[in-house]
Parts: structure tokens; C-alpha cells; sequence
């Protein structure tokens, strides 16, 4: 066994009390509260609020965008600044919950940002910081990076364990009223973040292996449950432990090829991050079938146990099919076309791509800007 190093990131409270459990865990002073417009209109924090009020004073920011601009950012690292703010609370998706990362870290390091962009360069002391997802998809609770939308929508990452959250809340409750859309497309990133993870080129090791393979029992096993019963709380559970799970592996082994093309999406296009997943994953699969034939193939067991009797080549087609018709059956349109993305922009998304070598390094097989151009043709 090759030597690693690995991080279990931050302490869980898993329940659907978890409104109840935060105010415990709250330290003294103000708290900052980073959600977006959206789930406040629809009154999933009020109970979460009501009780930390009982506790602290609350200042709250809303106006988090899906692909959260450095604008955005700045302006919730400014309120924290004017009510001089003790520790950050990020409620939501993968986007509030990376402002709240982020913005907690600014505040308590006082680091400039410009000088902390890439790989274990902010050292310094964040606020304490609790997340608590509202979708089961992202793992953002569970990891220690921040991923921004900069000019010109080219999407930069601070990616340090300072960032990391001390509490991360599941609380199944809060994904119950998903659209059928949004809870298919963030379990099929909780899905890449568990494959990705799986067949990380630099990083993979032992105990990622471990959860990542968990984290896709779990997500492949119940995610059509979950579109089809919204209701279910069962599956609901099962589905934020195994993007949480998931999201443990990659900030350890981390994603690729699947997220470096998906990106150009959102940044340009503003499709939703786990859409432009979806969307590449199976023709970055195709890609790297040959070089990860071996890890997808011991993957493939965990979607069709009817298939260990079969060859490598095999399993590996049979997980890349299984995949994509998991996708399809969940809802998603899996073309480009079908999502306003033109063909003429292909060039421009391939170029784009190229930017994020942070992720192309973790890559199984290499993917250069002509590999690009020919995967997002197939994908449209």
C-alpha cells in the first residue's frame, strides 16, 4: 500500500432535529447567515432561525446566486464586517454554502483573496462555521472548497482545509420539497463526486475508496425513490449520508475530467452544476474507459451485482450504461442541444476547459483541448 494522507473533514449531526441540535453547537456572538432569496421566500430556514435567534443575534445574506460571483462574495464578507460577526452559518445548496465557506475564512484569517486562490495556500484561522445542506448533491458541507464565478465566468476555487466546516447538519427534512428536477440532477454530482473520487489519478487511496464506494450504494440505490416519492424520508436520508459520504472521498481524492468539462457550462451557459455533470459524464466515462477500465469495473458490481461473472471490458460498458440510464430515468435531457447550449460555442467551452487544470491533473486518461472539443460535440 502506497502512503496517503486523508481528512474526515468536519463532525456531523445527522437527524431531523437539526434546527434543535445547531442552537448547541452555536458559539457566543453574532452569526452570519448565508442562504439565497430563494429558500427564504419558501420559509425553509424560518425554524432554523427562530431557534438560533433564541440564542444570538443573526445577520443575515441572501443573495446568493446559483455560480456565486466574487461580487456576491465581497458583499457577504462586508455584512459579516459591519455586524462584526463571531461565526458563519451556510444554509443551502452548494452555492450559499460556498459563500458561507469562504466568507468565514476572509473574515477570521484576513487573507487576501486574491493571494489564497488554488491548493492549501489560505493557512490562516477561519470563524467557526457550521453548514447545513438543503440539497443532497454537492457535499459542500463536507469539503474545504470554495468554488467562485469570476470575469468573463471562468470559475476559480480556494481548495484549503482551512476552509473546512466544524459542524455539518444533515437534516433529511430539508430536502423533501425538492422539484423532482433538482433532487435528480444534484444526486447524479453526489454520483460523480463518488466515481470521480473512485478513479482519482493522484490521490486515490484506501479510505477514500471506502466512501466513495458507500456513497454510490447508497445515491444509486435510492435516488429514484427519491425523484418518484418526494416524500420518502427513507431514501431522502439515504441520499444526504451518501452525498456527504461522497463528498468526504473527493476532498481527498479529488474530481476530474467530468467536473473540468462541466464547468464551462455553468460559468457561460449557467446550466446547474449538477445538469453540466450529468450531461458529460458518460462521454469523459467513454474517455477514460481503457486507462480506468479496472475501477470502473469493480464500480459496476455496486449498480448490477449480476454482472461479476462478467469481464473488466464489460462491467465497465455496463457502468457507464447504467449511469447514463439512471440519469435519463431520473428526468434529465442528457444533450447539450436540448439545454439552448449551441454548437458554435463548442470551441469556446473546449478553451474553457483547458483553464481548470487543477481538475484535468486527477484525470485518469489525459484530456487536452482537441479531447475537449471531441467530447463536447459528443454531448451535443
Amino acid at each position: 500500500m502506497r502512503p496517503f494522507t486523508f481528512h474526515y473533514g468536519p463532525s456531523v449531526l445527522s437527524g431531523s432535529d437539526g434546527a434543535e441540535g445547531l442552537v448547541e453547537l452555536l458559539p457566543e456572538g453574532r452569526c452570519l447567515f448565508v442562504t439565497d432569496d430563494a429558500l427564504l421566500s419558501l420559509g425553509l430556514p424560518d425554524r432554523w432561525l427562530a431557534a438560533m435567534r433564541e440564542r444570538c443575534e443573526v445577520a443575515m445574506f441572501s443573495a446568493v446566486e446559483a455560480d456565486p460571483s466574487l461580487e456576491t462574495l465581497l458583499a457577504a464578507v462586508e455584512v459579516g464586517r459591519r455586524h462584526d460577526v463571531t461565526h458563519v452559518v451556510g444554509f443551502g445548496g452548494g452555492s450559499p454554502m460556498d459563500v458561507a465557506k469562504l466568507a468565514a475564512y476572509l473574515l477570521g484569517s484576513g487573507d487576501v483573496l486574491d493571494e489564497i486562490w488554488g491548493v492549501e495556500l489560505a493557512k490562516g484561522q477561519g470563524l467557526p462555521l457550521s453548514l447545513v445542506p438543503t440539497t443532497a448533491g454537492t457535499g459542500s458541507e463536507a469539503t474545504p472548497i470554495s468554488v467562485i464565478t469570476v470575469e468573463g465566468g471562468t470559475k476559480l476555487a480556494v481548495n484549503a482545509r482551512a476552509l473546512t466546516a466544524k459542524w455539518a447538519l444533515l437534516d433529511p427534512t430539508l430536502t423533501i420539497g425538492l422539484p423532482r428536477h433538482v433532487t435528480a440532477a444534484t444526486g447524479i454530482d453526489a454520483i460523480v463526486h463518488a466515481v470521480e473520487a473512485y478513479t482519482s489519478a493522484r490521490l486515490k487511496n484506501p479510505v477514500s475508496d471506502a466512501l466513495a464506494r458507500e456513497a454510490l450504494r447508497l445515491l444509486s440505490a435510492n435516488l429514484l425513490t427519491a425523484c418518484n416519492e418526494p416524500a420518502n424520508l427513507e431514501a431522502r436520508s439515504a441520499m444526504l449520508l451518501g452525498a456527504h459520504l461522497a463528498g468526504v472521498a473527493f476532498s481527498n481524492a479529488p474530481v476530474a475530467g467530468v467536473h473540468a468539462l462541466a464547468y464551462p457550462l455553468g460559468g457561460i451557459h449557467h446550466l446547474p452544476h449538477g445538469l453540466s455533470n450529468a450531461l458529460m459524464l458518460r462521454h469523459v466515462l467513454q474517455h477514460n474507459s481503457e486507462v480506468a477500465r479496472d475501477d470502473y469495473a469493480e464500480l459496476a458490481e455496486i449498480l448490477a451485482p449480476d454482472c461479476a461473472g462478467q469481464g473488466s471490458q464489460a462491467k465497465c460498458a455496463g457502468l457507464i450504461n447504467r449511469l447514463d440510464q439512471l440519469a435519463t430515468d431520473s428526468g434529465l435531457a442528457l444533450r447539450l442541444r436540448d439545454h439552448g447550449v449551441p454548437e458554435g460555442d463548442i470551441p469556446m467551452l473546449a478553451q474553457e476547459a483547458m483553464k481548470q487544470q487543477r481538475l484535468l491533473v486527477n484525470n485518469p486518461c489525459p484530456i487536452d483541448e482537441a479531447d475537449a472539443r471531441r467530447l463536447y460535440e459528443a454531448a451535443w
